[in-house]
């Protein structure tokens, strides 16, 4: 076997990578005439991708990717070169969070008209499952076996490791076609949090501040900065926290607690996407970190 290059950051050991940072519908959005999206459609910037983590396992040869996205392609490819002893080019796992477009759809990669994959595990909760198994494309993939089911339940700890386990807990948004989950990612020395999708955080029936103390990182819903940002839709549809309102909430956290903190799942129109943003800099003086691309988390 001749070791894989790798075009990404070392790994030495268990760690979380970002894959991407974007909203479902990735950056530029179609049809979007503002001055957001125009440089980007003149001049495609192909490191903004939609938000996954992968999950790196050095001493087991194993990689584990959350959520399918439509930027699956490469980011398959970046999670597999981190992991360089094996040939490997698909992950040993995905784990799906929920139904919408951005956080499944990138599975129609691992059929028959691309790499027609034999039996990806994919963990899923159960109306997920169904959600697949009843309605096409994504029944192929089960019949033809290109994914192996793994039903999850809540709270309930899959060991993929005897270093490393994953918490599924479900967290409220639209449920039009599935639950949604957030997962709790445990390593042999800290943990993380992952939920890019989320209703406002008085919605959810666990205290959010809580949750982040029992953690080393938090990668969080940051969908709009504020509600000026969208002044075409009706927010009541689409009620992400806002930036600001996690902000504003977490405002009494230690600077330790604060520094956990990673936004995460940005819209289009956010301007976190730019890095030299006034918003971007006032969100780090505040003592918040903000998610890049291809930066690693040591677990």
């Amino acid at each position: 076997m001749v070791p894989k290059p790798t075009n990404g950051p070392v790994v030495n050991g268990v760690s979380l990578v970002v894959l991407g940072t974007i909203q479902d519908a990735g950056f530029p959005q179609i049809g979007c005439t503002k001055s957001c999206c125009a440089k980007a459609f003149e001049e495609p910037d192909h490191a903004k991708k939609v938000v996954s983590l992968g999950l790196i396992d050095p001493e087991n040869d194993k990689t584990y990717l959350f959520d399918a996205t439509p930027d699956m392609v490469t980011q398959m490819k970046m999670l597999t070169q981190l992991e360089t002893k094996s040939d490997k080019e698909l992950a040993d796992g995905i784990f799906l969070t929920h139904a919408h477009i951005g956080h499944y759809t990138g599975l129609m990669f691992l059929g028959k008209e691309a790499i027609d994959a034999k039996g990806v595990p994919l963990y899923i909760m159960p109306k997920m499952k169904d959600f697949l198994v009843n309605n096409g494309p994504w029944s192929q993939l089960v019949t033809r076996q290109n994914v192996i089911l793994n039903e999850l339940e809540q709270e309930k700890s899959v060991q993929l490791s005897k270093d490393i386990e994953v918490i599924p807990f479900k967290v409220p948004h639209r449920d039009e076609f599935s639950e949604t989950v957030g997962y709790k990612i445990k390593g042999p020395t800290k943990s993380a949090l992952f939920i890019p999708d989320i209703d406002k955080w008085e919605k959810w029936e666990k205290q959010v501040i809580d949750e982040i103390k029992q953690v080393d990182y938090a990668f969080i819903d940051a969908t709009f900065f504020n509600g000026k940002e969208i002044n075409n839709r009706d927010m009541a549809e689409i009620p992400h926290p806002f930036v600001i309102e996690s902000m504003e909430k977490f405002k009494g956290l230690s600077k330790k607690e604060k520094g956990k903190i990673v936004f995460i799942h940005f819209n289009h129109t956010n301007p976190l996407i730019d890095p030299k943003s006034e918003e971007t800099q006032y969100v780090l003086e505040q003592g918040f970190n903000i998610a890049r691309m291809n930066t690693t988390y040591e677990l």
